[in-house]
């Protein structure tokens, strides 16, 4: 689950940056969250 949360926010970051003109700190924060996410999905071993 938390991968599948991760990879959505992957996602959203890299069209983010590319398509959407949002303030960048946002689009940068998604980022720190889909890495924490994808971090935690490989560590608690679910």
């Amino acid at each position: 689950m938390l991968l599948i949360i991760g990879c959505v926010l992957v996602v959203m970051w890299l069209l983010g940056m590319t398509v959407f003109k949002i303030t960048k700190g946002v689009i940068h924060l998604v980022l720190v969250i889909a890495i924490i996410a994808i971090v935690v999905h490989f560590v608690s071993g679910v």
